[in-house]
């Protein structure tokens, strides 16, 4: 089951601080990350894959990304 942060409507750095903040609670797992912007789509990204993630697939839904992330 994945577990979901829901950063729309948050200026950055914000997006990537909760992403993280998730990412280190979790240690692992599948994590949904919903953004609404480019910037976060690109710096949430970025920073899941320093934190060793895998970023599976980024969809647009619309004006919104999904990014699916996943660390076995």
């Amino acid at each position: 089951m994945s577990e979901l942060v829901d950063a729309r409507g948050l200026s950055c750095p914000q997006p990537v601080l909760d992403t993280l903040a998730k990412i280190t609670a979790m240690g692992s797992g599948e994590l949904d990350v919903l953004v609404d912007t480019e910037a976060s789509k690109e710096n949430v990204a970025r920073a899941a894959e320093g934190k060793g993630w895998k970023v599976v697939s980024i969809t647009e839904e619309g004006e919104e990304y999904r990014l699916k992330l996943l660390k076995e």
